[in-house]
Formats: structure tokens, sequence, C-alpha cells
């Protein structure tokens, strides 16, 4: 953070349209926005104003400038099993995958998460989140691989410490040496937060204790490991209303749908969020908002999963916290968080009509509303003076988006906008929609080679 009473060095980017996603919704058509070290000092409309300590003038015309995007849900592991078991739902998925998926190890989960992370960051975000779940014995540190992928990139990262206590023999869907017993996984997690977690302001890791889903894990698990986030301050993450099967398997074995589960389980509050939530009525939509539990709302991946299509409007319109998350790798290829601000729009109003969802709104979704949902909104998600400074540079003047006038319209409704520069605490971690601490051929070998190693360890080559 700045030392108060210093000169910090300036970035002044100026002439760039600015959509700030604050609580106004400002924007402006030419601005500008200076960054002082690891802040934003200043965000304007017009001319720059004059500033010591310039050490980078950015001419920005024709760029529009954001905040970061905030990717709330993700397995990056799944990188190195893109493309697999193509025409099916989430349980026939799981079942295809998780023999290969309890095969990995720390090499291939590093550079999954390499690979994962340069894709996420190319596209804008500074601000990533991974919920690793699947931990084979004797794999080696896959958190940690993680935990150190991100800092080479240079990503603001919340590592989400998964568990499963429910293999095959016990009537869960992967095999038996891929999970853990209850108490391994509650030690190893709370051995996580201890040695990584940082909740200092501008912390760029932070740990989350994540439970995979109501049918991978026990109930024990699930309340334990609330009561240990809840005595470590941390935030708490799983999987929620994703399918149908999923409603189908809550109902048959715990005599309740899944938010009345989560709830009795202590799994309802503003220091939790669940990824999808696709399949809630109204009274689970209303306990969401009562309690402040947060959505990370992943529409490719629902999508291509045939799960179907989040109430996103209904949980807004009352008062649901809602991010966007890319999710793993193996539902939705792409890996990048810009295209779910496109689909977020599409899908939702293949549901509710042509004015479900705005471009403004599926921005915010993608930027401040991430931020809250990882509980952050404090620090980031908006460009406002104080706030970090993690903000991305969109060019908009190419083939691609010229010809729409309306700058927030062109990055949601257009063709992926080519990142110019994208900053994470001050510093640039994408210039010219190039990696600036990786190689991308490098990479790209690294996980093609790591895939095959998979592949091969599987039996699938």
């Amino acid at each position: 953070m700045t030392v108060e009473g210093t000169t910090a060095e300036r970035i002044v980017i100026e002439n760039a349209a600015v959509a700030a996603v604050d609580a106004a919704g400002t924007e402006y058509e030419t601005g500008y926005v200076v960054v002082a070290g690891n802040l934003i000092e200043s965000v304007g409309a017009g001319a720059a104003p004059a500033v010591e300590g310039v050490t980078r003038r950015i001419d920005a015309t024709g760029h529009l400038v954001t905040p970061g995007l905030v990717n709330t849900h993700h397995h990056f592991y799944q990188w190195l099993t893109r493309g697999l078991a193509q025409d099916s739902n989430l349980f026939a998925w799981l079942v295809e995958l998780y023999p290969t998926w309890a095969r990995i190890d720390e090499p291939m989960v590093h550079a999954a998460a390499s690979g994962s992370l340069a894709m996420l960051a190319r596209g804008g975000v500074t601000t990533a989140m991974d919920h690793h779940y699947v931990f084979p014995r004797g794999a080696g540190d896959l958190l940690g691989a993680e935990i150190r992928a991100a800092a080479e990139l240079g990503v603001r990262f919340t590592a989400a410490r998964g568990s499963m206590d429910l293999g095959r023999s016990a009537g869960g869907l992967p095999p038996d040496f891929a999970v853990e017993s209850t108490e391994r996984a509650l030690l190893a997690t709370e051995s996580a937060v201890d040695t990584h977690h940082d909740p200092s302001f501008g912390s760029m890791l932070r740990i989350a204790v994540a439970p995979c889903s109501p049918f991978s894990v026990s109930t024990e698990l699930l309340r334990e490991a609330a009561v240990l986030a809840r005595s470590k301050g941390v935030r708490l993450h799983t999987h929620g209303s994703e399918t149908v099967e999923e409603e189908k398997f809550c109902h048959e074995t715990f005599g309740m749908g899944p938010t009345d589960y989560f709830e009795s389980t202590g799994w309802l509050g503003d220091d939790v969020w669940m990824a999808h939530c696709v399949h809630m009525n109204d009274a689970d939509i209303a306990a969401f908002a009562r309690t402040g539990t947060g959505v990370a709302h992943c529409p490719s991946s629902n999508a291509r999963l045939a799960a179907g299509i989040a109430r996103v409007p209904d949980m807004l319109a009352a008062g649901v916290p809602v991010g966007l998350g890319v999710d793993g790798s193996a539902s939705n290829e792409s890996g990048e968080l810009h295209t779910e601000l496109r689909n977020a729009l599409l899908i939702n109003r293949l549901r509710g009509g042509e004015k479900a969802l705005t471009a403004r709104q599926a921005l915010r979704l993608g930027t401040y509303g991430g931020a809250q949902v990882l509980g952050r909104a404090a620090e980031i998600g908006s460009l406002e003076a104080g706030k970090l400074a993690d903000l991305v540079l969109w060019r908009l003047d190419g083939i691609g988006h010229a010809s729409i006038a309306d700058p927030v319209a062109a990055l949601v409704f257009g063709p992926p906008a080519p990142v110019t520069l994208s900053l994470v605490n001050g510093l640039p971690v994408v210039e010219n929609g190039h990696l600036t601490r990786a190689d991308e051929d490098t990479l790209a070998a690294l996980t093609r080679t790591e895939a095959r190693r998979l592949a091969e360890i599987a039996g699938l080559r």
C-alpha cells in the first residue's frame, strides 16, 4: 500500500471512455484515471490534472477503462481435460472425468493453473479464484502449485481449499483414493488458512473454506467446515442448486431442498457464496437475500452441461450479491471471463425477455458484483479514489468494435475486446494483449505436455 507522506510514482491514463461501475454508475465519454503506487488516486471527466511523479502517461484514445474483471468460480486443474465428455449432463460428465482427475499431481496442477490464469489475465481478469477439491493421495502440494502460479503471473487470488469425503464406496462419485477423510480434510483446510491467508487491505492472496457439494461431502464436513471458517474469519464457498439431479438428491437424502439443507448446516450468510444456483425458487432467493449469501453465476458452463438458466434478474432485484464465474475449463473450454459478460446478458434474456439484463448490469456482475461475492468490495470492483489500482484498458477502435458508439455496449455485446493494458496493484500484468510475466508459447507447450501425461496415466491414450 502506498505510504502517506511519500511521493508515489504515478500512471496517468487519459482521453479514455470511463466506466467507473461505482454506486452511481458514473461514466465519462472522455476522462482519465490517475494511479499512484498501488492505488487509484483520482478519476474524472476531461483532461487529467497536473500531478507530480508521473512515470507513465497513456493516451487512451479509442479505449474504455473499467475496473478489472473478477472471476468468482473456477477449477483450474480441468484445463488439462478440456474437450472431453462433450455431450453429457453434470453427473454423467463427473462420472466420466473423475477417474482421470483422480490422477493429477503437483506439476500438472501448476501447469493447469498457469494456463487457466494466463487466459483469465489476457481477457481482463485481475482477481481470480479457484475451487480446488481433488486431492489424490501422494499428489504433492496441489494448493501450493496454484498459489505459486498466481504469484508468478501477478494476479490477485482467492484460493478456495476444497474437499470431498464421500468416495465411491460411500455413495459418492470420485474414486476412494481421490477423497480425504473428514478429519484430514478439516486439518488440511485449517493448515491452508494458517499458512497462506492474508486478510490485509490490498492482499494478493486469500483462502476460503470450500467443501465441494452436497452430494460429495458429508453433513459433518459441511457443518465443521462452516465452524472452522468462521473461527478463522475466512469466507465459505461451495456448489449449490446446480442441477435438477442435485435437487432430487437433497430431497431424497435430507428431506429438504438444497437451500434449506445449506441453512441447516450453517451455510447461509454474508460470508458465503455458492456457484451456479440455477434451480432456486422464490423462497430460496429470499433466503439468500435475507442472509446476504452470494452467487457465482456461470452461464457458459450451465449451458454446456444443460443445467439450466439461473434467475439472475430476480436475484438482483431481491438484493442477492451476484458475480460471474468461468467454472472449470472442462465445462467452459474458452477459459475467459469476458465471454461471460456477453453470455450472462444473452442467456438471461432467453428466460426473462429483452430487458432481463442490460449491458451495464452485465459489466457490474463481472466487476463490482464479483468483488462483493469475494468480500472485497471496499478494495476492488470499481474505479474510485482510494481503491486498489486493478483496472483494464480495452481497445474499442478496431474492426470489431469501432462502429458501436456506446463503449459499454461494445465491450459486452461485441467480440472479445483486445486488452491494451491490465494493472493489478498498479503493476502491468498484460500489455498490448500479451502477458508481461510469462511467455505464452512456453505455457502452451507446458500445458500440452502435462495434458498428454495425464491422459496417458489415465489410459486415455
